[in-house]
């Protein structure tokens, strides 16, 4: 059962569900899309997400970047959403005894998750979906980290071209799962994010 908490970033204090037995193996964050575009962490993609990440006996930890819901503080620039991600990561650390973090996001969250996993000690996966790579082209790509990147090919804010070229990036330790017909939104196609997400776990480290 999914239990409200919150953590702080700062002197902010921001809105956090944890969800998962307090012993789970694995531990997972999950960053929602654009604050100023209506984004948050009751986002269509982020229970898909949450789901898989669950269904892989993960402890869970999705919130709201600062002033989104009952998150203090105001649009932090991606700057400020990527130190919110970094409390988020110390804050489950410190909750689950120091197990394996996968850090996930979806859209503006999958940039912060690209991001903030590159160097993050605690994440061992990180999960991309729908990340906008034609408005980000130099997100940093953790390449000694297993990455999966997932994205619709219908996606006018993940082109191909740059879809293609972030599966060069990432190499032997990444993989791109491509949703057929799926645009930036991916509104009924939760189930396909769901099990891309499942199979991820099933990779050796």
């Amino acid at each position: 059962m999914a239990e409200p908490t919150s953590f702080l970033c700062g002197a902010l204090r921001l809105e956090a569900r944890l969800d998962g037995p307090d012993d789970a193996p694995r531990a997972a964050v999950i960053c929602h899309p654009h604050p100023l575009y209506g984004g948050n962490m009751d986002n269509n993609v982020v229970d898909a997400i949450e789901h898989a990440c669950r269904a892989a006996e993960c402890r869970t930890l999705r919130f709201n970047f600062r002033g989104v819901g009952a998150s203090e503080g105001g649009f932090g620039d991606f700057t400020g959403e990527c130190d919110d991600a970094r409390a988020a990561l110390a804050w489950i650390s410190e909750h689950t005894a120091g197990v394996p973090v996968v850090l996930a996001g979806y859209s503006f969250g999958a940039l912060v998750a690209l991001t903030v996993g590159a160097d993050a000690a605690a994440v061992d996966r990180i999960v991309a979906v729908a990340p906008p790579l034609a408005s980000a082209p130099k997100v940093p790509f953790a390449g000694a980290k297993l990455t999966l990147v997932v994205a619709g090919d219908a996606d006018a804010y993940c082109p191909a071209a740059a879809l293609a070229h972030t599966g060069e990036m990432l190499g032997a330790r990444g993989v791109v799962r491509v949703i057929t017909d799926g645009d930036h939104f991916l509104v009924g196609r939760e189930r396909e994010i769901d099990r891309a997400v499942t199979t991820f776990f099933s990779w050796a480290a």
